[in-house]
């Protein structure tokens, strides 16, 4: 599926920039913070892999697996790494401690023997044992110089090595040759309790020993493996990397002969999986859907009963019939080429449905998180009771709903900005900024001077009986005299147009009543026609506007901005004009005004919607205020960007939502669609925004990946602000010391005690407010085994194949 909006980089699901501020906080008190759910939510959604022993799965076979695009780099250290990266060097290189199913890092013995902290004073010493048998694709041992030289090119010590990051590294001290060639020993300047982080994947030392092979050498091959395939082809044109299976691996050996990554984009997999083109891939729930009912349509008989046509009633179908036989010929004409595209899609859907039968939606919760982000940079946001207030108008639990309920998978807020349900550090501390709670949301705007007479345009403050009152006096009695002449010079007029209409009309009401006969016989010739125009609504439906909001239209291709105002008028003005053919499916103008009010979609309504004459104004809900809340006259309205591209439905669906809520306490929201491709880079990551949905993949080392992503921005010499990752800039120096705490903190119960700490004060600032875990959909062919959902764990590629035939002489399952 889309992983537009989750900022993800390729070693252990490290934070990187790729595609996918400060208030003075009056904090509650911290300790106690949990809502007391953290033992309730802890269970993890396991892994949905189709598991098998080795002796299940046949040797031999190629699969083909989806990835979203070429990865631009090999190198999962450089800044351009992204998810395919990390997904084809997890079969080529060593990883040392990679993550079980409950994200969890275990010792991997077909790298290690051992792993372990042996000294702590008076510098803290880790000593590696190696497997004897580890050796790279070109025979040499795996060893301590492949380690001295990873360490040297990410310390951060060299600036010509172009690397994204370098956390850890830096706080080694030394690298040594231990015992025998198979022990590496690691001293540490200052104490490391995510040392275990270090050296996965490993590179030899050919890529990592100067800056030409680390920076430009590794970005489209790498020189020397050490996994269970090697590296065979790198095919840019044909947009596939294939890897083989490796001679030289010393563990398992690979079931499959070959592994296939190929570029596919997100919205073209249904079509790849129709055609047989790929056997594994992360799918949308679109596609999902139509696999399942694939699955269930199997043995029936005849076409599907959904698809082109499906909807067709049977009054429909014999009306279509009879035109299509009809006695106006170009009617039938028209009629029949309509049935026959009809046929023709009814038919094409029916055979890629029987195409989709061969494979499994298999589905977890993918190890990344969907959270709220707040801008607190500058604007309204700046104010943390603002951000506070924002957050306490959530209703979390349903925009979980909205995501995961659909989908059949747990529907839990995620209470941890820093641990996902089910990891041994999780623990719900969102009680330190508080639920749902309208009454206190609106406090908190009233306490940062936001209300409704702040909304109000103030006057020019002139006094009574001043001087500028008298010329305002004289000024006002000029233009009653003049508009009394213009309306007298109106009302004539107007006596004389009427008069020359009443005549017209009674001309056409002779005219109609001479054609009165005609018309009934038309009707009982074509009653099923007029029934039909009759529910058309009229070209003049006496619509009105009420308030202001008709705003001109935006030029084409700019970005669709749709205004969300507070409640003021009836909310059946969107479907009244989409069945007139004004709007479109999305809710937005086909010809001209781009603007629409968000409220249109929900009850309520919003200032500029279409009512029918006559409508009486809704009436307002207890606690709803009467208007959007201002200050100094300007209204509280925060600018919410969301992608556009057709795998975010699910992130401008609870975007729909979120605006909605806010709506409830006063804030407009002006929703700002983009595309994809821009979305992160020009908007997230520049702080073009105020509200953003994105993603961020899940860590069991937080105090290390997570604390570019929470820190105290500062600001540069020329000026402007440096944010490491902390997009929403939002950050303060207590957090920053909990973090630095917990990097160094050995005893992993207190490490883990520091981060429940920070993480309450991260929810306590209400910069981002996590909403979910994301769902994980993954397409697998029905034979393959040891694939598929993931969840937190990491595929073991030396497993995973087509199942082995049951009996002798049955056909075999590999795909060549």
């Amino acid at each position: 599926m889309s992983h537009v909006g989750v900022p993800r980089g390729a070693a252990r699901k490290r934070r990187s920039l790729a595609l996918l501020t400060t208030g003075v906080l009056t904090l509650p008190v911290l300790a106690g913070c949990s809502s007391g759910k953290e033992e309730a939510t802890t269970s993890v959604v396991p892994q949905d892999v189709a598991p098998a022993a080795r002796t299940q799965v046949a040797d031999g076979g190629t699969v083909n697996w989806a990835i979203d695009a070429m990865p631009a780099t090999l190198n999962a250290f450089q800044a351009d790494a992204d998810s395919a990266t990390g997904r084809i060097t997890g079969a080529l290189l060593p990883t040392l401690f990679p993550l079980d199913a409950k994200g969890r890092p275990q010792l991997n013995p077909d790298y290690l023997e051992s792993a372990k902290v042996v000294e702590n004073e008076p510098r803290q010493v880790v000593l590696y044992r190696l497997n004897q048998q580890a050796v790279w694709s070109d025979g040499r041992e795996i060893g301590a110089p492949d380690f001295v030289a990873q360490w040297r090119a990410l310390s951060g010590k060299d600036s010509a090595f172009w690397t994204a990051r370098n956390a850890g590294y830096e706080r080694i001290e030394k690298i040594e040759r231990g015992a025998d060639d198979l022990e590496v020993k690691v001293t540490f300047a200052k104490p490391y309790a995510d040392w275990r982080s270090l050296f996965s994947p490993l590179y030899p030392k050919q890529v990592t020993g100067s800056p030409d092979a680390f920076n430009d050498g590794a970005r489209s091959t790498i020189k020397a493996t050490a996994g269970p395939f090697r590296l065979r082809d790198v095919d840019k044109e044909s947009g596939s990397v294939t890897l083989a299976r490796n001679p030289r691996w010393w563990g398992s050996p690979a079931k499959l002969d070959s592994l296939v990554f190929k570029a596919v984009k997100p919205q073209d997999r249904a079509e790849a999986l129709t055609a047989g083109k790929i056997d594994v891939a992360d799918i949308d729930p679109a596609a999902a859907h139509r696999i399942t009912q694939a699955a269930r349509d199997a043995g029936n008989s005849g076409p599907p009963a959904h698809g082109p046509g499906s909807g067709t009633t049977p009054a429909a179908a014999l009306r279509s019939w009879a035109l299509a036989h009809g006695s106006d010929e170009d009617a039938a004409a028209e009629a029949q080429a309509a049935r026959d595209e009809q046929a023709r899609a009814a038919e094409a859907y029916a055979t890629e449905q029987n195409d989709l039968r061969g494979y499994v939606v298999r589905k977890s919760l993918e190890p990344a998180y969907t959270q709220l982000a707040l801008n607190g940079e500058t604007g309204p946001l700046a104010d943390d009771r603002v951000r506070r207030a924002v957050a306490r108008a959530l209703d979390r639990q349903q925009l979980v709903d909205t995501v995961l309920k659909p989908l059949g998978l747990p529907a839990t807020p995620l209470g941890s900005h820093l641990a996902l349900a089910g990891q041994p550090g999780y623990k719900d501390s969102s009680g330190a900024l508080g639920g749902q709670d309208t009454k206190e949301a609106q406090a908190l705007l009233a306490d940062a001077g936001w209300t409704q007479e702040g909304a109000l345009k103030k006057t020019d403050g002139a006094k009574a009986g001043s001087e500028g009152d008298k010329q305002t006096d004289k000024k006002a009695e000029g233009d009653k005299q003049a508009e009394e002449k213009k309306a007298a010079e109106d009302k004539k007029a107007a006596d004389e147009k009427a008069a020359e209409d009443k005549k017209a009309a009674d001309e056409k009401a002779a005219e109609d009543k001479k054609n009165e006969s005609k018309k009934n016989e038309s009707k009982k010739d074509d009653g099923k026609k007029d029934d039909a125009a009759a529910r058309e609504p009229a070209k003049d439906d006496g619509l009105y506007i009420v308030g202001d909001d008709n705003k001109p239209g935006e030029a084409e291709g700019a970005v669709t901005r749709v205004i969300a105002p507070a409640p003021a008028a009836a909310v059946q003005s969107v479907a009244l004009l989409r069945q007139a053919g004004h709007l479109g499916e999305t809710g937005t103008s086909e010809d001209a005004p781009a603007r629409i009010t968000a409220q249109d979609r929900q009850p309520g309504g919003a200032a500029g919607a279409y009512a029918p004459v006559g409508t009486a104004a809704p009436a307002q809900a207890p606690d709803a205020p009467r208007g959007p809340l201002g200050k100094n006259g300007k209204p509280l309205s925060l600018r919410f960007v969301l992608p556009s591209g057709p795998g975010s439905e699910s992130l401008r669906s609870v975007g729909d939502k979120i605006a909605a809520m806010l709506d409830t306490i006063g804030i407009r929201t002006e929703i700002t669609k983009v595309s994809d491709e821009s979305y992160f880079r020009d908007h997230v990551a520049s702080g073009d925004y105020d509200l953003a949905l994105y993603s961020w993949p899940a860590t069991a080392y937080p105090a290390t990946d997570d604390r570019p992503i929470f820190a105290k921005p500062v600001p540069a010499t020329d000026g402007s602000l440096l944010v490491e990752q902390n997009y929403t800039r939002v950050g303060s120096d207590h957090i920053d010391q909990l973090f630095d705490q917990a990097a160094g903190e050995l005893d992993e119960s207190a490490a883990t005690k520091l981060m429940k700490q920070a993480d309450a004060r991260i929810w306590a600032a209400a910069g981002s407010i996590p909403l979910y875990q994301r769902p994980q959909l993954v397409a697998t062919d029905k034979k393959l085994l040891n694939v598929g959902a993931f969840g937190f764990g990491v595929p073991h590629y030396q497993d995973i194949g087509f199942k082995e035939p049951q009996a002798a002489g049955a056909p075999a399952n590999k795909k060549k």
